[in-house]
């Protein structure tokens, strides 16, 4: 006689970490441009362990002394529904568009890329250069600085092309983002 087939009993609770997938979501902030604005911001994410990616800010509008954060962050769909209520609470905030969910965006980072070679390796550099846009905006006989712009996925992919080619320093800006089509996030600009 076999011995019964014991039935997978599902979890009435909701699924563990590991069941969630950890997306990455692209958050865009209109601010009052006041002082420690930026640091309660970033409080809400170092103070509850959320990770950001990638970070921007900039007056839009001075007028109306307002600034826009971009934020570039993970997390399970809850914990980016946390972090959205959490910054709509905060006084200073205007208006939190999660540009990953809300429609079409366009996204940006500019880098700037130094390069140390010669002979091959520096011709190598100038081809793939060419090939990914990006402009030398520094020579001299040992290196070349060059800007690149674009997603972080070409940002990314020039870095990793760069590395066997002398690359030996980067700086990058983070992501700047506006969703598509004839609405701003606080009306009209």
């Amino acid at each position: 006689m076999a011995a019964p087939r014991r039935k997978k009993s599902k979890s009435v609770y909701a699924p563990g970490p590991k069941d969630v997938a950890v997306e990455t979501h692209t958050l865009a902030i209109l601010v009052k441009n006041e002082p420690g604005v930026l640091a309660r911001v970033v409080g809400l994410f170092s103070g509850r362990g959320y990770n950001i990616e990638s970070l921007t800010v900039a007056e839009t509008d001075h007028d109306k002394h307002l600034s826009r954060i971009t934020i570039v962050c993970s997390g399970t769909p809850m914990v980016i529904e946390q972090i959205k209520n959490q910054l709509g609470r905060l006084v200073p905030v205007k208006n939190v568009r999660d540009l990953t969910t809300y429609g079409p965006y366009v996204d940006r980072e500019l880098a700037l890329i130094k390069v140390t070679g010669k002979n091959e390796k520096r011709i190598e550099a100038l081809r793939i250069a060419d090939i990914f846009r990006a402009r030398v905006v520094d020579s001299s006989l040992e290196s070349f600085i060059f800007e690149v712009t674009g997603t972080t996925e070409k940002i990314n992919a020039f870095i990793d092309l760069m590395r066997p080619l002398g690359l030996v320093d980067a700086s990058r800006t983070g992501v700047a983002a506006l969703a598509r089509g004839e609405t701003a996030i606080g009306g009209s600009v």
